[in-house]
């Protein structure tokens, strides 16, 4: 299953090329699988980094017949590179609750047809990550899913993650932040704004998207991920990236082994 994040060959997203009269509120349906890879490499400053990070960590964190868990995987990106850098046993499980972009991923696996060598098997499981069960993980990744949750619902998904996990065992959370200051946060949203014409969005195209995904993606400051981190049981919490207003960070799990 190929890594690679963009094509010359994926579909365009035009979705917001059109004026509406009343713009809907963001669903990953079918229409945003197809341009999915596309759109977001268009959108979020830093994610190719973020996706070759993943990769790297997998590396480091994903022990021998352990679990990996891609939460909100979307058409599964970081799957991929997980598979392609791991070189021990291991299961992914894959988890969206969009029919869609899971569609989507199966037909990637298929036209991949998980090359040779490659030791990563993979279920895809369509449910809400907050009703999934975590066992048996070394590795947990959250890219851009956490904020789709209700801000209530957030802490008892890592909660069940710190459970799930593994001693030494690593959670990858990556979000969109919000910054309190608001001359901070004005300047950051400009030079979101900026990227997303720089490749290509025309200023209709970004004022209907915002208004699109407004009530469906909830950022929080990066201190209030953190405390949140703190409070399920993770003691070990480094922020390694941001580019704008998209950060991630590292949760370890420090318990000791039982002997």
């Amino acid at each position: 299953m190929t890594s690679k994040g963009s094509s010359k060959f994926m579909s365009r997203d035009t979705i917001y090329q059109s004026k509406s009269s009343k713009v809907g509120d963001f669903t990953f349906d079918d229409q945003v699988a197809e341009v999915f890879p596309d759109m977001i490499s268009r959108s979020v400053p830093g994610y190719a980094s973020i996706l070759a990070m993943i990769g790297e960590l997998a590396v480091r964190y994903v022990v021998p017949h352990s679990r990996v868990y891609d939460l909100g995987c979307s058409l599964g990106a970081a799957t991929a590179v997980v598979c392609d850098r791991v070189k021990v046993p291991c299961k992914i499980v894959a988890i969206d609750n969009s029919a869609a972009m899971l569609a989507k991923m199966r037909e990637n696996l298929v036209k991949a047809k998980q090359s040779d060598g490659q030791d990563c098997e993979v279920e895809l499981v369509e449910m809400s990550i907050q009703e999934s069960e975590i066992c048996d993980a070394s590795f947990v990744i959250l890219n851009l899913t956490l904020q789709f949750l209700p801000p209530a619902e957030r802490a008892g998904v890592l909660r069940r993650i710190y459970e799930g996990l593994r001693p030494g065992g690593c959670l990858l959370l990556a979000e969109k932040l919000k910054f309190d200051d608001e001359q901070q946060q004005s300047l950051i949203t400009e030079l979101h704004h900026d990227f997303k014409r720089a490749h290509g969005y025309s200023e209709l195209e970004i004022a209907q998207k915002r208004t699109a995904i407004e009530n469906r993606l909830i950022p929080e400051t990066l201190e209030q991920h953190i405390d949140r981190l703190k409070q399920v049981g993770f003691s070990t919490i480094v922020p390694w990236f941001q580019c704008f207003s998209f950060a991630s960070m590292l949760a370890i799990k420090t318990d000791e082994a039982p002997r």
